[in-house]
């Protein structure tokens, strides 16, 4: 199961303010954040800032995906407390084809990318449904990451036990304006753990445009190593196939 996700911080305290006063997290002890069943961890960083410049398809990307129940208070919320847009002119409600969800996407103060995500009544899944009268925002959905072959990916992650549950590809006008790029064309795939609560974990290959940045240039100190914590019998760390680090716990 994925128990929690690690952010590293060059500010560990300051950036949990924005977390509990932008999102509604609530500090469950020191360096640790919980918003529903879910858990985040701030870790000091002593290494380099987050990169410049910076997309969505960079592939040291990975955003935190928070389900809300109002996206539009959320988004302005998130604003007033110093979120960055990612997204162009605000949320943005995606075709059936591409989900059928409305999303925005924007970065915290340090850097790390999240997305507001607000399902309707009828693409909530039970889950979120079940918890809707739970605030403005109830809980982590997923941690997506860019990769360059989803089926590379796919056969590393099932080494933990994910399985692929869920595949669209997305474009156009509502994809573009999510992730602030110029015609997006991007395979995403929905990784879960059988008979797991939330949250799950989502690849993003993006066919178009192709990154030239370079590929696992981030350190584990850095801002951007962002990773996930799994529960998987021993404890060790690691990287993906696309360098996106990987903390193992007992």
């Amino acid at each position: 199961m994925i128990a929690g996700i690690v952010l590293m911080a060059r500010n560990p305290e300051a950036l949990a303010d924005f977390y509990c006063q932008a999102l509604r997290f609530d500090r469950i002890d020191v360096g640790t954040l919980g918003l529903g069943a879910q858990r985040v961890h701030l870790v000091a960083a002593s290494g380099a800032g987050y990169p410049q410049p910076r997309a969505s398809n960079d592939p040291w990307f990975q955003h935190i995906a928070i389900v809300v129940t109002d996206i539009r208070t959320a988004y302005r919320r998130a604003l007033d407390h110093g979120a960055t847009p990612i997204s162009i002119d605000g949320p943005r409600h995606l075709p059936k084809s591409s989900g059928g969800v409305t999303a925005w996407k924007f970065r915290d103060p340090e850097g790390h990318p999240l997305e507001l995500l607000a399902f309707s009544l009828e693409t909530c899944p039970d889950y979120w449904r079940d918890r809707r009268d739970d605030g403005l925002c109830i809980g982590i959905d997923h941690s997506a990451i860019v990769v360059a072959d989803t089926a590379r990916s796919i056969a590393f992650y099932a080494g933990f036990g994910f399985q692929a549950t869920a595949h669209s590809t997305n474009r156009g006008a509502e994809q573009a304006a999510l992730d602030g790029l110029a015609d997006p064309l991007v395979a995403v795939t929905a990784l879960t753990l059988p008979d797991r609560d939330p949250p799950h974990l989502e690849l993003l290959e993006y066919c178009a445009p192709l990154t030239t940045r370079p590929r696992n240039p981030w350190e584990i100190d850095d801002v951007a190593a962002t990773r996930l914590m799994l529960v998987d019998g021993e404890s060790v760390l690691l990287r993906d196939p696309d360098g996106h680090f990987i903390q193992a716990v007992p």
